[in-house]
């Protein structure tokens, strides 16, 4: 076992420092102390000339890379602040497009008010309101602001229109419905005449003495909408959206061909860095004034997507530009900035070859300093992120052999109670194995112990660090023992904890090669690199539960599901529970209610769910997943579960869907969903939503 002549296992005999802090402070003044007088001997010995012509040319590079840094970082602060207020110029045109959109919209609705109200006028003054004479006269109405004709709802629920034709819409129209809302514009329907086209009706009343005698309405039908509107956003490279608040229904698309949908049921957008879904919908829905980021299919573009409230019904008016419309300024000054840089910072870098082309008569062991520091900065740089890319790791062992002048490196590394064994060879990649037959027993008694350096040149001293059965030749231990000239470890410990956590351990050093304290160094980093990896590890753990009620959060779902389709493929239940009166609650009684409310089913539905597979996936959502299990008994469970939090009066809707042979895991929660759903309507139809703990 030539690669793996250490062991597999030091968990027993990783140990806690008392103070750990503090004891890395005074180990690195030491080695810095150690250092810096080795560093004064040493130059004491040197001739004088030599020693005053690197103290010249280190004035000359250190204040050459002081004005460099100080030119560079003022160049790249003017740069981004340039960038920043440039960018901010282009998002305030993007709010004016949208301020002089909603402003269009609402003038044009309060013109066309003003219209509807003379038309009502005259109607009033008319003895009768089917009169020829008078619809003679509101037939010849040309198409004014967004109206296209005009109609009378009368009192018997009858609609005059035309030339006076009349059509009996009771069931589909009601006079005391519309009347009792005064001058008002409906919410988007289906037109009378045509069930494919989408129309709004803008009604006022129609008063006589007094009493309201019609209601008279301009029709306004929204696939011809947007051909009204007088011009579009950025010169016609933009889009319109106008949206009922309420239902997420389109009024006005100028963006999508065909009928006018729904955004909501668009479902979720890929959003750029710093967007936020949930946050959008809320603005959207709560009448706030905002900007949101996403990738359009369509375009294969960012999209930049304006939205702001207006004082008609719950509308909300929205301007949709691409990226490259809105950020062309921004684009382009950046562009031009970052030449400037590049032609910059190449300048500096001519001027730095000059400098550095001024140090020829620097010494060797100067030179040996430099290079151990641009070792050790380009080791460090691939374990920064070395926990994230195993490849950093794996170039970062790599180039350590090969500063170490070693012929193999062996590094073990105790992962959440894994043993890692990273060994790397000359001539050979980094190899990874969790299950190494050699163990470093000695070495890990002396680094619990508080031993900070371990060296072996000796067979005698090499063979008492090996294992029995290396030095009895088994397993090819021996053979690997053989080949073993000399040895030098040191232990990695956790840079915050102080705990034993790895080992790294060189062997076959070249003569002359040996250099303790870089590999000290090197400890410390590999030491930072071990407390990433539990840093991560632990805050992936925290990242996949919601923080609300402890259950797996919507990013540990999605994640999940091809796996359990994997391995419950067989037999997988699926139960979808929904929270009714959320929202009501959270609007009657306040957020904090809320929250109570959703904690108390969660703890609820873990009692009489319990199991490995539960999941937070909306505000009030739930899914959760049984293998193989019995729907009938899950049923009841349900059942129990719904009476028992019924006492606070709460309730859900509880879909619950068991297959064999699972075809998707989609159609399982899409079935279990649409059973939750139709509880769910069963359940309103029975209640007043507004009345929902009011009380």
């Amino acid at each position: 076992m030539m690669r793996s002549w250490f062991g597999t296992s030091f968990k027993d005999y990783s140990v806690k420092l008392g103070a750990g802090a503090q004891r890395w402070a005074q180990r690195w003044a030491q080695r810095l102390s150690t250092q810096s007088c080795t560093w004064r001997a040493r130059q004491k010995s040197r001739p004088v000339k030599a020693q005053r012509d690197e103290m010249r040319w280190g004035r000359s590079l250190v204040g050459a890379v002081l004005v460099v840094i100080l030119v560079g970082i003022a160049s790249v602060v003017m740069t981004n602040h340039i960038a920043a207020v440039e960018r901010e110029r282009c998002f305030d045109r993007l709010y004016e497009e949208g301020s002089d959109v909603a402003t269009y919209i609402e003038h044009v609705v309060a013109h066309d008010r003003e219209e509807l109200n003379l038309l009502a006028a005259m109607v009033a003054q008319s003895e009768e309101v089917s009169d020829p004479k008078l619809w003679q006269l509101l037939s010849s109405f040309k198409a004014v602001g967004f109206m296209s004709k005009v109609g009378l709802l009368l009192p018997d629920d009858t609609l005059v229109y035309g030339t006076g034709q009349k059509l009996n819409v009771k069931g589909k129209l009601s006079f005391a419905s519309e009347a009792a809302l005064g001058a008002h514009i409906s919410e988007r329907s289906t037109s009378l005449f045509d069930p494919n086209k989408y129309v709004l009706r803008h009604f006022v009343p129609v008063e006589r003495a007094g009493q309201v005698v019609g209601m008279l309405y301009g029709l306004v039908v929204l696939d011809q909408l947007p051909i009204s509107m007088s011009s579009l956003p950025y010169t016609g490279k933009g889009a319109i959206f106008l949206i009922e608040s309420d239902t997420g229904n389109y009024l006005i698309d100028t963006w999508h061909q065909g009928p006018l949908g729904n955004i909501w049921q668009k479902g979720e957008r890929e959003l750029a860095s710093g967007y936020n879904f949930a946050d959008f919908k809320r603005g959207l829905i709560e009448g706030q004034l905002g900007v949101m980021s996403y990738f359009s299919r369509t375009i294969g573009d960012f999209v930049y997507y304006h939205y702001r409230p207006l004082g008609i019904n719950n509308w909300r008016v929205a301007v949709s530009v691409p990226e490259v419309v809105v950020m062309a300024n921004a684009e382009h000054i950046e562009t031009s900035l970052h030449t400037f840089l590049g032609v910059e910072f190449v300048c500096f870098a001519l001027y730095l070859l000059w400098v550095l082309n001024d140090a020829r008569k620097v010494t060797a062991l100067k030179q040996r300093r430099l290079d151990n520091v641009q070792h050790l900065h380009e080791i460090e740089q691939f374990l920064f992120n070395a926990h994230e890319k195993k490849e950093n790791l794996y170039a970062a062992i790599e180039k350590m052999g090969q500063v170490m002048g070693c012929e193999r490196l062996n590094f073990w590394f105790l992962d959440r109670g894994i043993n890692r064994h990273y060994c790397w060879e000359q001539g050979k990649p980094t190899e990874e194995g969790t299950d190494a037959t050699l163990l470093p027993v000695k070495l890990l008694k002396n680094f619990a112990a508080g031993a900070e350096l371990f060296v072996a040149d000796t067979p005698a001293e090499i063979a008492a660090i090996l294992p029995d059965g290396a030095k009895a030749g088994n397993d090819n231990g021996a053979q690997a023992a053989t080949k073993l000239k000399n040895v030098m470890a040191v232990p990695v410990r956790d840079v915050v904890a102080g705990q034993l956590c790895g080992v790294l351990a060189l062997s076959n050093i070249k003569k002359g090669a040996r250099n303790v304290p870089l590999l000290n160094a090197l400890s410390f980093s590999f030491g930072m690199y071990c407390n990433n990896v539990k840093n991560r590890a632990d805050l992936q753990e925290q990242g996949d539960r919601d923080t609300l009620t402890g259950m797996f959060n919507r990013n540990r779902y999605e994640r999940d599901l091809p796996e359990l389709f994997k391995q419950y493929q067989a037999a997988l239940t699926c139960i979808y529970i929904d929270v009714n009166g959320l929202r009501e609650m959270n609007n009657t009684k306040g957020h904090d209610l809320g929250d109570i409310m959703l904690r108390t089913v969660a703890q609820a539905i873990t009692t009489y769910f319990p199991g490995p597979y539960q999941y937070r996936v909306g505000g009030d959502e739930f899914v959760l997943f049984v293998p193989a299990g019995d729907e009938a008994e899950l049923t009841k469970c349900s059942v129990d579960l719904a009476t028992d939090i019924a006492q606070y009066d709460y309730h859900i809707s509880v879909g619950i869907e068991s297959q064999q042979q699972v075809a998707t895991i989609a159609q399982l929660i899409k079935a279990a969903e649409q059973k939750m759903y139709d509880q769910k309507r069963a359940f309103y139809a029975t209640r007043d939503r507004r009345k929902m703990h009011v009380a």
